[in-house]
């Protein structure tokens, strides 16, 4: 079969990067790789309680939605799902996507306009870039946590300074960084979009289900809610789910509804998703379930320790979140690290350039709330010793 030129000549530098992707199973080695931080993916009561919501609401052996949710696809397991969110994340209002990848295109590509000016941190996710490469406005990244950068950009295209009275600045940061592990400074941040009238966007991916009240997020924690303009929750981490939503304002969630191209023409996911994602925040908010929250931020504490008795904290990069990474520059040296943590009975993956900088390459290790404690010591005291 003939190909265009550029995709076998593409796929070849890829080869020859050592950077070329291919699929692979899960294997059943012990988990340090996935983003199931809680284990719900594997949770038998999330299971349960998920049947027994579609039973309820009559959608039992229901396999699709049907269509897109303003046409046959918005069953009411869909209200009853958003109005859970909304109040768990002390928000007007929640809207769900397909995924986190679909609520980034769709935010970004339709709520900012021609004229108005994104500022947005070097290390944001590939789905925000590709959403902001789709809108009209301008953007402007600036270097990672840099809030005097940030300023100095605030300072340079603030209305005061353009004379432009209709034009809008949008901020957006992770809270938690998805390759680096590490934490946005959320009220500084909030804080300087307060002062300059700027709209803030976090994405908590990496942060619900982990930090805060019950697992509320980075930005409950910190009590900044209302200084946030939009968050994006996603469901395809420490929820065990599938999806993502955006929380905000009831006005913000009826323009996507009518905007966002990326919610209007897709097929809704299938009710039995919609409930799963239900019964995972019923499991987070029910005070009579065993703590994950805590077995989970344990291991991070655990793990952070062994690093200093085994002396290579300085290999990692700083971080009190579920990721933890250590550098080893160039895809060849890191997959080879990589492949014997993973004889040693360790699920750890190598992130290659070009999705980190080169010379950026790491291991990046995720810890969850079922990982021992004789598991977190043998994974450290093994990367103790590839690595120094």
């Amino acid at each position: 079969m003939r190909h265009p030129l550029n995709v076998e000549k593409r796929l070849e530098i890829r080869k020859n990067e050592n950077s070329f992707r291919e699929l692979k199973t899960s294997t059943d080695i012990i988990d340090f790789s996935s983003n199931d931080y809680l284990g719900f993916s594997r949770n038998s009561d999330i299971y349960k309680r998920a049947l027994a919501l579609l039973q309820e609401n009559g959608l039992s052996g229901r396999n699709g939605a049907t269509g897109s949710r303003l046409l046959t696809g918005n069953h009411q397991i869909y209200t009853k799902t958003e109005d859970y969110i909304r109040d768990f994340h002390q928000s007007e209002a929640a809207l769900i996507f397909n995924s986190g990848f679909d609520a980034n295109i769709g935010i970004f590509s339709c709520v900012p306009q021609r004229g108005d000016i994104i500022l947005f941190d070097e290390l944001v996710h590939a789905s925000i870039r590709e959403g902001i490469r789709l809108s009209n406005a301008r953007a402007f990244k600036f270097e990672h946590n840099n809030l005097p950068g940030l300023e100095n950009l605030l300072v340079k295209y603030s209305s005061k300074a353009t004379g432009t009275q209709e034009q809008n600045i949008y901020i957006v940061t992770e809270s938690v960084f998805s390759m680096d592990g590490d934490k946005a400074p959320l009220k500084e941040i909030a804080d300087l979009a307060e002062n300059y009238k700027a709209f803030l966007i976090v994405d908590e991916a990496h942060a619900t289900g982990v930090f805060g009240k019950k697992g509320q997020g980075l930005v409950q924690q910190l009590d900044l809610q209302n200084k946030v303009f939009a968050r994006i929750i996603t469901f395809g981490k420490a929820m065990g789910a599938h999806g993502a939503a955006v929380t905000g304002s009831k006005l913000l969630v009826d323009y996507l509804i009518n905007f966002s191209r990326s919610f209007i023409y897709t097929t809704a996911l299938p009710p039995h998703a919609v409930a799963t994602i239900l019964a995972s925040y019923m499991l987070l908010n029910d005070d009579d379930q065993p703590d994950d929250i805590l077995l989970l931020n344990n291991n991070i504490k655990l793990f952070s320790s062994e690093l200093a008795l085994n002396d290579i904290t300085s290999e990692f990069i700083r971080s009190d979140s579920t990721i933890q990474c250590v550098v080893i520059p160039g895809n060849e040296t890191v997959k080879k690290v990589a492949i014997q943590l993973q004889e040693a009975g360790f699920d750890v993956r190598a992130i290659l350039s070009p999705t980190v900088k080169p010379g950026k390459e790491r291991i990046r290790i995720c810890l969850h709330s079922f990982n021992t404690t004789h598991e977190i010591k043998a994974l450290v005291k093994q990367l103790a010793i590839l690595i120094k």
